[in-house]
């Protein structure tokens, strides 16, 4: 028998691995990743074709809904009020849907379509949304022994930005619900309830077509659920990111119909919370018909979304298949389901649910959530208490100097997670104060070394340090390492704690990790493997494995989405955003596997080569090689407005005080001055002082949508030639009268292009208190000068609106209100002169210019 002494020498063994075997211990995790992980992301179904139909009738035909999307993108950009979107885009959907209804079986269905012409106005963000004639294509699908009204809303919109042809936004959308309305209606498809399909044809306007729908089309009203379908890029795979509100019955059909599951609570929490600068027609039919339902977009290839590189030939062929696939399931799935018939009776409490990499979906009440991540968190902490306990049994230790030695490591753990959490942070804001965002735009491998390096760094260094410090006095090393790893559990599981009390249901991220690792703790613990040298690391390294491909797969979700969103957006530090992201996702997939690098001998070099990593990347990020823009693939955007502008006299608006032409030009992201010595230096071309911004709306700039209010500050003007002048807007007074001594009411009436954008400032302490168009802003307060957003498609009666002022006392001497009018010609490439083209021209290739001509005249009355 063994002394004491022995036993306690084979307990101390501090025995490590060779550091070559390093290399391959970290090669393995990485071939996980993009082996398993990005392989998942991309997996799609093969793209059946019309011989598929003849050997299985009813199943979606991917290879129809290309063809028809290659006759729809033909058409070109489709934006309100163009003779594309108005007659070719319109007659082109009523043709395919004649060409359905012919081969449908009448004798199931009542098929009815129709062409809605509305107008109206709302609002939305701070602006109000004013449309005239504005033109939905809608089809009714209905069961002909139908016992209910209640109906099933499908949407999508077949219109486009300027300069767009909209292939993949959403022209996918449109010949997916084709070819689902016609499977639906040529095969014998039980339906309990009606199914509306509506191709909306104002959505970029913005969401003009889905207001006019729910709000005046005699349809709407029965309409008691929604799908609505949209994309952000060019095809791949649709991510559910909005569900309810409430009605988690949507959920449970989703999680039993969907065929390649791709949803997130994740997402659906980022978006109702403004992480992505982006609105879908989902919102309305929320906020203006109360109905609940599903938003779906695709997200591959973000960089083309709004680009003239939103083009059919960029769509992957698969992609048909898939969203089809799910589609259609879906669509048969909600017109059968019981609750649609009163959704409200349903309408209560969230779901959680999310894809294991595509594979398999799960999901559960935001109740079963709670309990599950409350016993987890209880497991967790049990199991730890009961590790300490048998650790004291088995060495021989004080159980206060193993709790003694487990805070320090705690300590220790928190250390290192912020240290590296504090690296992160300091390049990203580092990045961006010397002009170097978003290195990792085009080359996301940067993202590696920017910010994966330093977290794995600063997680690894503290320990490494600590435990080659004590090696004389401390643990052994396994057991140092354990407790360590249960450190950061411990951490997280209080973390989990916090969100379960702030009702996050993205908690459910944090219990995985935690969960996986404990059942890891707990298998060693049955087995006493954890009193071996290296025995314990197999169960360990097993249970880490399902953990690190589903958190690498979030993660590279994540950037697929949102790398290319920071494209357009200038507001925010991009840096901070993919380097925070990239920390969360370290501290959930790395805490249990960095420390076991403490293992192999010349840890501390084989850590600080992750260091090392992060020098070089921040000196990449300076040169050439993490250039961020790439042309075709990856552009700069930027819009460009060919003005003239005119500004009239306080003291008489019908005299001119200034007048001037140019190009007004917007960048759009982070980087707006990568154009400044190719633009500048060398040309006849140079930046104009902006009109004083006090004296002058918008800084005398013709704005064009409530998303260029965030880019004025970085916008410029370019002197130039004045554009064709025949499109000019135009006010005139109708009339003027008072109904107070304090009140004074103007009548004006407006014309000009279809897209026109009109700016009121109260001037001299009047307040505008009532008018023509909504009053919500009215109501809240919206901070002036008060934002009108005019459009017309095909009815260009001139805009007459009424104003009501009200003065702070009776003396009307000076001025009542300023106006600025700008309007758009987007869609009129026959009027851009040879001078417009010639600037830009000089634009270089990795740069996106939406261009058209534009107008800005100012009065002040």
């Amino acid at each position: 028998m063994k002394s004491k002494y022995e036993n306690m020498k084979i307990i101390y063994n501090r025995s490590k691995i060779g550091w070559y075997w390093a290399p391959l211990f970290v090669s393995f995790w990485f071939l996980l990743f993009y082996l398993v992980a990005v392989s998942s992301f991309h997996r799609m179904p093969r793209l059946k074709t019309t011989q598929d139909e003849l050997q299985q009738p009813g199943q979606f035909i991917g290879e129809r809904a290309e063809n028809t999307l290659l006759r729809l993108s033909k058409i070109g950009p489709k934006v309100v009020g163009s003779a594309a979107n108005e007659q070719v885009a319109v007659q082109f959907l009523l043709s395919e849907i004649t060409d359905i209804i012919d081969g449908a079986r009448t004798d199931l269905y009542n098929i009815e379509k129709d062409v809605q012409i509305a107008s109206g106005n709302y609002l939305l963000w701070s602006m109000v949304n004013v449309y005239q004639s504005v033109q939905n294509v809608v089809v009714k699908l209905s069961p002909k022994n139908a016992t209910s009204e209640a109906a099933l809303l499908i949407n999508t919109h077949f219109d486009s930005v300027p300069g767009s042809s909209g292939a993949g936004d959403a022209g996918m959308m449109c010949v997916i619900m084709l070819e689902v309305l016609r499977v639906i209606t040529k095969y014998e498809t039980p339906l309990t309830y009606s199914v509306v399909f509506l191709f909306n044809g104002a959505e970029e306007n913005p969401l003009q077509g889905s207001h006019a729908f729910i709000t005046q089309h005699p349809w709407a009203q029965n309409v008691k659920a929604v799908m609505n379908l949209d994309s952000a890029g060019s095809g791949g795979r649709e991510i559910l990111f909005q569900s309810g509100p409430d009605n988690p019955w949507l959920m449970k059909y989703y999680g039993k119909n969907i065929v390649h599951p791709f949803a997130s609570t994740i997402g659906e929490e980022l978006f109702q919370n403004g992480f992505v600068p982006s609105e879908t027609d989902f919102r309305v039919f929320r906020d203006f018909g109360n109905i609940p339902g599903l938003d779906m977009a695709q997200v591959l290839n973000g960089y083309v979304y709004h680009t003239k590189y939103d083009r059919f030939n960029l769509i992957p062929r698969r992609t048909y298949q898939l969203t089809g696939d799910n589609i259609l399931a879906l669509v048969k799935a909600l017109a059968n389901a019981e609750e649609l018939e009163n959704p409200s009776k349903y309408a209560e409490g969230h779901m959680i649910f999310f894809d294991v990499l595509g594979w398999f979906f799960v999901y559960y009440p935001e109740s079963t959530g709670e309990i599950i991540n409350i016993s987890v968190c209880v497991v967790v902490c049990a199991t730890i208490v009961g590790y300490i306990w048998i650790m004291s049994s088995s060495t021989g230790m004080f159980r206060r100097r193993i709790w003694a030695k487990f805070g320090i490591l705690t300590a220790l753990q928190v250390a290192g997670v912020g240290l590296g959490i504090g690296l992160v942070l300091s390049i990203a804001m580092f990045l961006d104060a010397v002009n170097l965002p978003m290195s990792w735009f085009a080359q996301n491998w940067m993202l590696f070394g920017l910010y994966f390096c330093p977290m794995l760094f600063g997680m690894g260094i503290v320990p490494a340090i600590y435990f080659s410090r004590t090696k004389e006095h401390g643990l052994p090393l396994g057991y140092g390492i354990q407790l360590l790893m249960h450190s950061h559990c411990l951490i997280l599981t209080v973390v989990t704690v916090v969100m379960i009390s702030y009702s996050i249901r993205s908690a459910f991220v944090i219990m995985l990790c935690i969960a996986f690792y404990t059942l890891s703790v707990i298998i060693n613990m049955v087995t006493r493997a954890h009193k071996t040298n290296f025995l314990w690391l197999i169960p360990h390294c097993l249970c880490q494995v399902l953990p690190f491909m589903f958190y690498t797969y979030c993660c590279y979700a994540f950037y697929v989405v949102f790398v290319p969103m920071q494209g357009r957006e200038c507001n925010t530090n991009p840096e901070i955003l993919m380097g925070f992201f990239t920390a969360l996702m370290v501290i959930l997939f790395a805490p249990f596997l960095v420390p076991l690098l403490c293992l192999f001998r010349k840890s501390k070099t084989i850590i600080s080569m992750f260091g090392v990593c992060t020098l070089l990347f921040i000196i990449f990020a300076a040169t050439p090689i993490a250039f961020p823009y790439a042309e075709k693939t990856a552009p700069q955007r930027f819009f460009a407005v060919h003005t003239a502008r005119t500004f009239h006299n306080a003291d008489r608006a019908s005299t001119v005080n200034h007048t001037d032409s140019g190009y007004f030009v917007v960048p759009v992201d982070r980087r707006p001055h990568t154009l400044d010595d190719i633009l500048f230096d060398n040309t006849n071309y140079s930046k104009a002082e902006p009109i004083d911004c006090d004296s002058e709306i918008m800084c005398g700039y013709p704005i064009y949508s409530s998303r260029w209010l965030n880019a004025v500050d970085n916008s410029y003007f370019v002197p130039g030639p004045e554009p064709n002048k025949d499109y000019l807007p135009t006010l005139s007074i109708i009339d003027k009268s008072s109904s107070s001594a304090k009140n004074i009411k103007f009548t004006l009436e407006i014309s000009g292009p279809d897209h026109t954008s009109i700016f009121i400032q109260p001037v001299n302490g009047t307040t505008l208190v009532d008018w023509t168009f909504t009053k919500e802003p009215l109501e809240q307060n919206v901070k002036p000068p008060y934002y009108v957003y005019w459009s017309y498609a095909l009815d260009p009666t001139p805009l007459q609106f009424s104003m009501e002022f009200e003065h702070e006392n009776d003396n009307w001497s000076g001025d009542t209100f300023k106006i600025a009018i700008m309007g758009h010609r987007t869609h009129h490439d026959m009027y851009v002169d040879e001078e417009f083209r010639e600037f830009l021209a000089t634009f270089p290739p990795w740069a996106h210019v939406s261009s058209w001509i534009g107008s800005y005249n100012s009065w002040q009355l």
